[in-house]
């Protein structure tokens, strides 16, 4: 597989991607929610989370843009390229992050959860060019 050569270009404050045969500028703005709306999410968590999301989406060939979130769920802003398939990144997401916070952090988690879960079922949201993420 050769290597992924991209340029970014930038109109009028906003970037697109050249790909091979596309020019493109697509992202998401994906609220991720505890189960119950637990309030499980520490400082060090969410650090935490912020460097495994930005792992995975350097995988996924993607690259997390923005993100905050509070002590009961994240916001993460992820540009991607057309040929990824968004339903599969989000499950990936939420499964690499769910299983390394709860191993990496299971005593606090587990004051919380029982049984192995972190986030609920994900909220996409319609982006608005130029709208930054707020909490």
């Amino acid at each position: 597989m050769g290597e992924n050569h991209e340029t970014v270009l930038a109109f009028s404050a906003t970037s697109y991607n050249i790909g091979h045969r596309s020019v493109y500028s697509l992202q998401i703005h994906l609220v991720l929610v505890t189960k119950y709306r637990r309030r499980v999410i520490t400082a060090p968590m969410l650090q935490r989370l912020e460097d495994i999301f930005r792992a995975t989406c350097q995988k996924w060939r993607c690259s997390l843009v923005e993100f905050n979130g509070e002590a009961d769920h994240v916001h993460l802003l992820v540009s991607f390229p057309p040929d990824v398939q968004v339903s599969r990144l989000v499950n990936n997401l939420k499964t690499v992050s769910s299983r390394l916070i709860r191993k990496e952090f299971a005593t606090e988690v587990a004051r919380f959860y029982s049984k192995p879960v972190f986030w609920t079922g994900p909220i996409l949201l319609p982006l608005v060019v130029g709208s930054p993420l707020r909490s």
